[in-house]
């Protein structure tokens, strides 16, 4: 890397750092920290919502598929605006007036406290998998940059994210990402135009090479058939209207944002904002990875096979060869702008259901009660207080290493963003099921809510490890986990209602008979 690359990159970097820091208030609250005291303009909000969505999952996993296949994975986009509509409406307005800032607080008020715990142990595992491959891929551009070894970038990248994280709280958090947001996108325009102006017969060769690939059109969005153990248009449409609707209406990450905007209207505005935008964006990605073809199948520059082989390596490398001084170094910081800007959300929101599904029930119970006793003794509330934001803290860092060590434990993984479907699809474990349970306003059996989970759970267990342990059966696409698993805790639950009704109902007619 050239010196003028190296202190842009740096200046970044630790700009980053030195701005979330700049939000540490001394004497701040944990509800504070974890909702930025409902402060945040709608715009901004949105922005950190649609950076949240552009991870480097995005930034490199994305150009690496449309390198490698074709726009199949950008399905996955076209399904936000379903999800964008009923946040909006329905999400918004629902966990505005909920009166926590916990997700998954009414879950316990609806069907018990195993309920809460379910949905928030499998929100924290999969923002543990999602941490883990951002910085694996964060890591990637450094090591081909200049050959640092991968472990210790995730490491040292892993302890900047923590430290802004830790010091400014949602608030940083939330603005960082607005910023980082705007970096990216500009990074990957200029990208795309040096890669399409770089063509030997001009930007039009672009579409012409990709779209006639000898392995197929490489703009294909996927077959149009029926079958559910391939990666088709509708296996990828069905899994992003899934994810999407459980992303918008019970991930922490969504729910945290749509408290800390100003007023509802401000919260419904960034969750359409955020979700729209990331459509043209997401297509800015895709077609990156189709003018990387491209370029070299026009012999503009020579890809090594060890690099092809590696489609998450084409775009860095790339980066690396392609760009001019100084804009290398841009390009490499719209990446780690991309992927700090998901950690850190991952990090906070983590640290909020720690304390608020965990800590706060299980440890603080009896000392919140006896704070509402005591509003008499501010000095008491003051030392609860400062005991709660110690927690929130130590939780992010925590959270923080646990990413590290799943990045370092995915270091070879062949494609990312395959890997994070799967493991997402696998780890959400159908809480949007026990979601759409809980929004019904019939009165839904606790029991028989348990049995649909129960259920939920073992089909997406089958789902997952069928082909892997080569269990009898047709074997599904895993994307379809999350579907199958939703569906069947929703409808289990639903039906499973009436039948334990029907069984009551018949014991207590036999009772009142004796």
């Amino acid at each position: 890397m050239h010196l003028i690359d190296f202190i842009v990159f740096i200046a970044f970097t630790l700009g980053v750092v030195v701005f979330g820091c700049s939000f540490f208030k001394k004497g701040s609250s944990a509800d504070e920290f974890t909702s930025a005291g409902h402060s945040i303009p709608g715009w901004v909000v949105g922005m950190s919502i649609f950076a949240t969505y552009v991870s480097s999952i995005s930034y490199i996993g994305y150009p690496g598929k449309a390198f490698a296949a074709d726009w199949n994975a950008f399905v996955f986009s076209l399904s936000i605006p379903i999800a964008s509509y009923f946040a909006a409406k329905y999400f918004v307005p629902f966990y505005r007036h909920s009166g926590s800032v916990s997700a998954y607080t009414f879950l316990e008020e609806k069907f018990g406290a195993w309920a809460r715990l379910y949905a928030s142990a499998c929100y924290l595992l999969t923002q543990i998998a999602r941490m883990g491959s951002i910085l694996y891929l964060l890591a990637v551009p450094m090591y081909i940059l200049m050959g640092w070894d991968m472990h210790t970038v995730i490491i040292l990248t892993s302890i900047a994210i923590i430290i802004y994280s830790m010091m400014g709280g949602l608030k940083a958090v939330i603005w960082a990402d607005a910023i980082q947001g705007i970096i990216l996108i500009g990074g990957a325009v200029l990208c795309l135009g040096i890669l399409m102006f770089s063509m030997p017969e001009g930007p039009m060769q672009t579409f012409e090479l990709a779209a006639n690939s000898p392995m197929g059109n490489k703009f294909s969005l996927g077959a149009f058939t029926s079958d559910l153990t391939t990666s088709t248009f509708w296996v990828c449409l069905i899994y992003g209207i899934f994810i999407n609707l459980q992303n918008y209406g019970i991930d922490q990450n969504y729910v945290q944002r749509y408290h800390a905007a100003k007023t509802d209207k401000d919260a419904k505005f960034s969750a359409l904002f955020g979700g729209y935008l990331f459509i043209p964006v997401s297509a800015l990605f895709f077609l990156i990875g189709s003018a990387l073809y491209s370029y070299y199948q026009a012999g503009v520059a020579t890809l090594p096979a060890e690099i092809q082989a590696k489609p998450d390596y084409v775009f860095p490398y790339f980066i690396v060869n392609g760009l001019p001084v100084g804009l290398r170094g841009l390009l490499i910081a719209s990446i780690f702008a991309a992927g700090m800007s998901t950690v850190s959300t991952s990090v906070t929101s983590a640290a909020t259901i720690i304390l608020t599904d965990y800590v706060r029930p299980f440890f603080l119970k009896a000392r919140n009660v006896a704070d509402r006793l005591r509003h008499h003794d501010p000095q008491d509330h003051h030392q609860h207080q400062k005991l709660e934001l110690a927690i929130v803290r130590l939780s992010s860092f925590g959270v923080g290493i646990l990413g590290a060590c799943v990045a370092i434990a995915m270091l070879s993984v062949e494609s990312i963003i395959d890997a994070w479907w799967t493991l997402s699809s696998i780890f959400s474990g159908g809480m949007l099921g026990l979601f759409l349970l809980g929004c019904i306003p019939a009165k839904i059996s606790r029991l028989a809510v348990f049995l649909g989970c129960v259920a939920g759970v073992l089909v997406i267990g089958w789902i997952s490890l069928a082909e892997m342990w080569s269990l009898p059966g047709i074997h599904l696409h895993p994307y379809l986990a999350i579907v199958l698993g939703t569906s069947v805790i929703f409808f289990v639950g639903f039906l499973a209602t009436y039948l334990v009704q029907g069984i009551k109902n018949k014991y207590y007619t036999t009772k009142i008979r004796q």
